[in-house]
């Protein structure tokens, strides 16, 4: 063999080496890829659209801004000027602070937030379920609390869900919300006219082992307390059917039920136990995430249920850029988008798709709907105005 095919064959044998080298090197590398520090750009390219306002002024059905959240220790948010500026600035007219508890700490939340700044904030109240394990005769206390909070302006009641998943009694059991000694609680609710935001459960996926096959393994991970999987605490089903038996049994109380009643992701049951109990309303807050990603289903279940979806955030402090992916999400056709501005979406590893929807569905969600079901908003600034989406004019 000439000298130059020799070369040219030892030149050619070299580079395929080096190629398996690069590729077997490039092989350890992915296999070491860990995945808490992936995270993947989309390619997809398509229309986008950016809405810094909503189509119509809008209340924020379910935030916290209270000193609860943060052990007492200070204010969730410390410049409540600083707020109404965002609030201005987003286009949003009224938020409902959740966080007003009962007593001294009610009356602080109510000075704070609605004296100071009348119908742009109203505040729920809380009951203090804690009292059962050492004083029987609590169910009575919690009657007598509810109607002193009533007539100092609490505009409704918060229930977390440490009703049926953490408070017990003496004895050490759980206390459900349709637990007999809590009945007097939900009726004295109607007769005092404050509309009930309960939290009932947490995402059926929470329940679930900890594994692979969760797809918000990652959620979980970060936050081990929402573990309920291997605990001795009730099964979503049976948490989300105390609720349905609560509903049955108080038809003169309103009920609404926090993020879309925690089963976002089995819209057929959310809408059952809609139709099924007139009384009964949800919240959409922290739950834009699961609704985006099934666009068409959520759409139609926002259509079907247009008096009774609540929109709210959930978010603390406020986040101007998060509460504008809700606006995208409710208002546009835009596909495959982050829900989140999170580097690793908080939820899932999924993308968002808008739901696109209408003028009339928007109104109602957005704002019309708050007023119906918290009395205490009828008045707010704005009302019957749209000039707050379009100037932020107060």
């Amino acid at each position: 063999m000439p000298a130059e095919a020799v070369g040219a064959f030892a030149r050619r044998a070299r580079r395929a080496v080096a190629r398996r080298g690069r590729t077997a090197v490039g092989r350890v590398r992915l296999a070491r890829q860990p995945l808490a520090t992936y995270a993947p750009r989309s390619s997809v390219r398509s229309t986008e659209h950016h809405v810094l306002r909503p189509s119509v002024p809008a209340i924020d059905a379910h935030n916290h801004l209270g000193r609860w959240l943060l052990g007492g220790r200070d204010w969730m948010v410390r410049d409540v000027v600083r707020l109404r500026d965002q609030l201005d600035e987003l286009g949003i007219q009224a938020v409902v602070n959740l966080d007003g508890r009962w007593g001294t700490e009610l009356e602080a939340n109510l000075d704070r937030y609605d004296r100071a700044h009348p119908k742009r904030f109203v505040t729920f109240c809380h009951v203090e379920w804690d009292a059962l394990a050492e004083d029987p005769r609590a169910p009575q206390r919690w009657v007598d609390q509810l109607e002193r909070s009533a007539a100092a302006g609490a505009a409704g009641v918060k229930v977390w869900k440490d009703l049926g998943l953490v408070v017990r009694d003496g004895t050490g059991r759980l206390l459900l919300p349709d637990d007999p000694r809590v009945a007097d609680v939900w009726a004295a609710a109607g007769e005092l006219g404050l509309p009930v935001l309960i939290h009932v459960s947490d995402p059926p996926t929470f329940f679930a082992p900890p594994d692979r096959h969760n797809e918000r393994l990652e959620e979980m991970l970060r936050h081990p307390e929402w573990i309920w999987h291997g605990k001795p605490v009730p099964s979503h089903a049976r948490l989300l059917a105390s609720l349905e038996a609560v509903l049955s049994a108080h038809p003169g109380t309103r009920f609404i039920a926090a993020h879309v009643a925690n089963s976002p992701d089995d819209l057929g049951a959310v809408s059952r136990l809609l139709d099924e109990h007139p009384n009964l309303a949800v919240d959409l807050s922290a739950r834009e995430g699961e609704l985006a990603r099934q666009p068409r289903a959520a759409r139609a279940f926002l259509e079907r249920h247009a008096d009774r979806a609540l929109w709210g955030t959930d978010i603390f402090p406020m986040d101007v850029e998060r509460a504008r992916i809700w606006y995208r999400i409710l208002e546009t056709e835009d596909e495959y988008f982050p829900y989140s501005p999170d580097p690793v979406p908080p939820q899932g590893r999924w993308a968002a798709y808008g739901l696109g929807l209408p003028e009339d569905v928007l109104r109602r969600v957005y704002s019309s709907n708050a007023r119906t079901w918290i009395p205490a908003l009828g008045g707010a600034p704005g009302h019957g105005d749209e000039r707050l989406a379009r100037t932020g004019a107060p």
